[in-house]
């Protein structure tokens, strides 16, 4: 059996990595330099840093248990600091009930507290609602317009009233006003909201570092792994699959394709497909990310990993702080790296500005929230990274459905990740894409992969990673 997998990124090199395990004849196609995709680990200023902040955090034992196989005891445990910044202030975050009183007031926080009780009293939203109506339904208007609007049109670029309730009902589902207090006075035990978790495991070596050694080991193990080699189409005989095509015109024969290349992409370059499905799928968009990292001196700037941001009159999203994470990352450096997040649309003029100017702006912004007093800005990079947040606008899933519909009628064809299954995922999530998706290939499994990131956390056997190893929840 031949497998080829599209994409280095946490679900397509999983799929690899246990695909090469079980003596599988497996080649990974990668148009970047690196593996890793969203969560690579990249050299900066001699420091080692991530796109963003990565928490990796599962309850799923098969997830924890790879991901145990491969880092070893190379990882620590990290107490997260997190908070969000606005109206100039600090809010803790998760809720910390006193904190949000003090920086709110008493006559904000009454308003938080009638909005919140008074939503409750209107009964609950239909489930074709918005995310806005999702988010008001569950702890009122004013903690929305406080805690959720600001960031999420930053994020996604949309009204929050144009953004679809699913992205709710995935990435926050189950968590209550109810739920976070409790959390924050030491009630309910271990069985948290991931959105709750104070602690998470962290490779020593970066978040990369557990997919650099998946790669190093599909090619001791005999596969091969191609860096710098995007792939031009998708072959296809009808319904299906015979292999892949690169840019220079090499066709590769494959008995089945595991794909994590953008969804939209990947369609388009199938023979055959519907005008329907084609247009449905144009319909569906990609976020882009835009990270700038400034080096500035000093160790002690603020203790968080990350700050959200959700100021109206700041255009980045969030700040990470790679000095609080592990010391391996900077070893004996003395500056601090910072990167600050942006998102844009292709056409945006912020996505098409130059480096100096981005630097510029990052700074600016930057000091105007007085986190680093009035130290002077070393350096800055750049990193762009394009189409990385798929948007669930409202009503997407017509559409999505059309896409998904018709790419399961292609049995050697699995579509996983982030990208490849037009899913928020979590690192977790794309890792348990990869497992499920090299079991369907291997033993002919009936997992559904489309049903990641929604129905699957319900019923799977629960266990978290600790300082000593693996643990039942």
């Amino acid at each position: 059996m031949k497998v080829g997998v599209i994409g280095a990124g946490p679900a397509g090199i999983t799929a690899a990595y246990q695909l090469a395990k079980s003596g599988v004849d497996v080649e990974v196609f990668e148009a970047s330099p690196h593996v890793g995709g969203m969560s690579r680990t990249i050299e900066l200023w001699g420091q080692r840093v991530d796109l963003g902040p990565h928490r990796f955090f599962s309850s799923d034992r098969r997830v924890n248990e790879l991901w145990l196989e491969v880092v070893g005891r190379d990882y620590a445990m990290v107490d997260r600091l997190t908070r969000v910044y606005y109206n100039n202030r600090f809010f803790q975050y998760p809720l910390q009930p006193l904190n949000a009183f003090a920086n709110l007031g008493p006559a904000e926080t009454a308003r938080c507290l009638t909005s919140y009780f008074t939503a409750h009293r209107n009964g609950r939203v239909d489930t074709g609602a918005s995310f806005e109506d999702w988010v008001v339904d569950r702890f009122g208007r004013r903690l929305f317009e406080i805690f959720f609007k600001t960031y999420s049109e930053k994020l996604w670029g949309i009204p929050c009233d144009e953004l679809d309730a699913d992205f709710a009902a995935q990435r926050i589902k189950k968590l209550s006003l109810t739920e976070a207090v409790k959390a924050a006075f030491g009630v309910g035990g271990r069985h948290k909201h991931k959105t709750l978790v104070d602690k998470f495991a962290y490779p020593l070596g970066g978040t990369g570092m557990v997919y650099q050694r998946m790669a190093a080991a599909v090619e001791r193990l005999g596969g091969a792994v191609h860096l710098r080699t995007p792939v031009q189409r998708v072959v296809n005989d009808g319904f299906r699959i015979t292999g892949l095509e690169l840019p220079n015109g090499d066709r590769r024969s494959f008995d089945y394709v595991v794909s994590t290349m953008p969804l939209t992409l990947m369609l388009r370059s199938l023979a055959g497909v519907p005008q329907p499905v084609l247009d449905a799928a144009a319909s569906l968009r990609f976020r882009n990310t835009t990270l700038v990292y400034l080096r500035v001196p000093g160790t002690d700037l603020f203790p968080d990993q990350w700050l959200y941001v959700h100021s109206p009159t700041l255009r980045m999203g969030r700040i990470t702080n790679f000095r609080n994470w592990v010391p391996e990352l900077y070893g004996d450096t003395t500056d601090s790296i910072l990167a600050l997040e942006y998102w844009s649309y292709d056409g945006d003029s912020f996505w098409a500005a130059n480096d100096d100017d981005l630097v510029a702006t990052a700074t600016e912004e930057l000091r105007s929230t007085e986190l680093i007093g009035d130290r002077e800005v070393a350096s800055g990079a750049v990193v762009r990274i394009p189409r990385c947040y798929p948007v669930y606008a409202r009503g997407y899933r017509a559409p999505l459905a059309a896409v998904t519909d018709y790419l399961r009628g292609f049995e050697n064809l699995l579509p996983v990740g982030r990208y490849g299954a037009f899913k928020y995922n979590n690192q977790d999530h794309s890792i348990l894409m990869g497992l499920l998706a090299a079991e369907k290939i291997q033993s002919g499994a009936g997992h559904d992969l489309w049903a990641v990131n929604t129905d699957y956390d319900s019923y799977q056997e629960a266990a978290i990673i600790t300082e000593t190893g693996l643990q039942a929840a």
